[in-house]
């Protein structure tokens, strides 16, 4: 008697699942030896989509029409079909009868599979109950669906398998593709505020001899050929302020920005920036422009001001609460600021509340982690922080009547940051101190600080007029104006840990 290996059966949910692969996969070789091999047509010609039927029903009634998208649904599959074809617009009914098509190429029809896409030629009609339509009269498969489509593909044991696989994602959830649209829209009313404003768009540098122009940890990368490091850059800024030296008064970049740091519902490891940078301008032009481009670009994709966002109405439309941080600090902290003389009475302070600080950290930084533990949840509706320390603000210019602070705001939205910016530094001689205090500070072990940039002091040498600058995340206006919880929800994909 032959010996019987012992094997694990499969679970009744994987027997199912491998016997519709195999259909699906004998579906496709019996076509292929007919010679319907749906791999082998190359286009097909498409002259509408289902929005435009359905919004010019009563022009387009009776009249041929070409479509093509995905099957999403079918019932009947008798001598009478319906299905549910998708396309890049939304949904229409088709409605095929065997009567009134090649009856070869209806039987193949009947097979077809959820998930296959089809082209479809035919008239567009209302049926009995009066659903708007398209009567079919020749169908053809432009590509066979392999893998069954998820019946149910959102819920949160989901999501995980969502980002990672975002076009399946896209197929069955149509307001997924909303949020993406709606990205796409943001983005072009940027460019259009922008452009209206005398803005020139340019392209600088992905590539970096030196990571800069922001405190952040950097991605590194090498050059073979040179045979020296690189860094993937942190920020847009120092190649745009080059160019305000250069004679371009007012420039701005939206592009990938690459930080190698931690990942939550706020942060990817890669993500969108704005920033622009406008000459003979100060930090209070550039909260002007911020606040005004902000509120045009929500009236101009959602046709409103007002969002909602963990419950809570924001309104884009009143003008921004302005405070500083010293200000915001003893509004919700009690503690003033304008009484801490020296760096041991702020250490005190921050003994006393419970705040934990590192040997490294100036009085500037402790008012800043003040800042973060009592205030920054509470600027919920939008709110202009200004008045940064110098020490957490290495490339602002100081504030005339107390050089200790900064010409720099924030823009807090729902407790989160969504915008930073300057009057920006031009002094040469000051930024270069300021660069060495942060390069002693990398020295000290610290991964976010910056080298002294050379190149950049230089450039400031020939002279930077007055300008003011802003960054802004592109993902958080996105997540903001569309009502996402997370930054994965409004990147297409989004970085993941590898499943092995």
């Amino acid at each position: 008697m032959a010996e019987v290996k012992n094997r694990t059966p499969l679970a009744e949910g994987e027997q199912d699942m491998s016997e519709l692969l195999r259909v699906r996969r004998e579906k496709l070789r019996e076509l292929q030896e007919s010679g319907n091999d749906p791999y082998q047509i190359t286009k097909y010609p498409v002259d509408n989509d289902s929005a435009n039927i359905k919004a010019n029903f009563e022009q387009l009634e009776g009249k041929p029409v070409s479509i093509a998208g995905r099957m999403m649904s079918k019932r009947g599959m008798g001598k009478v079909s319906f299905c549910d074809l998708q396309d890049r617009s939304g949904r229409i009914q088709l409605y095929a009868r065997k009567d009134e098509m090649d009856e070869a190429e209806y039987n193949r029809f009947k097979k077809y599979d959820i998930g296959d896409i089809l082209g479809v030629q035919g008239v567009v009609f209302r049926t009995q109950r009066g659903e708007m339509s398209v009567r079919v009269e020749k169908v053809t498969l432009l590509s066979k669906s392999l893998l069954p489509l998820p019946e149910k593909y959102h819920g949160l044991k989901d999501t995980d398998a969502r980002y990672r696989q975002r076009y399946v994602d896209l197929i069955v959830n149509p307001e997924v593709k909303d949020v993406f649209v709606k990205r796409s829209k943001i983005i072009s009313a940027i460019r259009e505020y922008l452009d209206g404003h005398a803005f020139l768009e340019v392209e600088t540098p992905v590539l970096h001899n030196q990571a800069g122009g922001a405190a952040a940890r950097p991605f590194i990368t090498h050059h073979n050929t040179l045979d020296i490091d690189m860094y993937l850059r942190i920020a847009l800024e120092l190649h745009l302020k080059r160019l305000i030296v250069g004679g371009f008064d007012r420039v701005y970049e939206i592009g990938r920005t690459f930080r190698n740091e931690g990942m939550d519902t706020r942060h990817n490891p890669e993500f969108t920036m704005l920033e622009a940078y406008q000459a003979f301008t100060d930090f209070n032009g550039m909260m002007d422009l911020t606040e005004d481009m902000i509120r045009t670009v929500a009236h101009k994709v959602l046709g409103t001001g007002k969002v909602e966002r963990d419950g809570v109405e924001i309104d884009l439309d009143k003008p921004f609460t302005r405070i500083s941080m010293v200000e915001a600090v003893q509004k919700y902290a009690g503690v003033d600021f304008t009484q801490v003389e020296t760096l041991e009475q702020a250490r005190a302070l921050a003994k006393e509340h419970h705040i934990e600080y590192e040997e490294r950290h100036k009085k500037g930084d402790i008012l800043n982690l003040f800042f973060e533990t009592y205030c920054e949840d509470k600027l919920v509706q939008p709110t202009f922080l200004t008045g940064h320390p110098v020490d957490i603000s290495p490339l602002s210019k100081r504030c005339k009547d107390n050089p200790e602070y900064t010409e720099r705001f924030e823009l807090f939205i729902c407790g989160g940051e969504y915008v930073n910016a300057f009057s920006e530094l031009n002094d040469p001689i000051d930024q270069r101190g300021r660069f060495e205090a942060q390069a002693a500070l990398k020295a000290a072990g610290d991964e976010e600080a910056c080298d002294v940039d050379e190149d950049f002091l230089t450039a400031l040498e020939y002279g930077l007029p007055p300008t003011g600058g802003m960054g802004m995340g592109v993902d958080r206006l996105v997540m903001l104006l569309t009502g996402a919880s997370s930054i994965r929800d409004v990147l297409l994909f989004p970085t993941m840990k590898p499943l092995d």
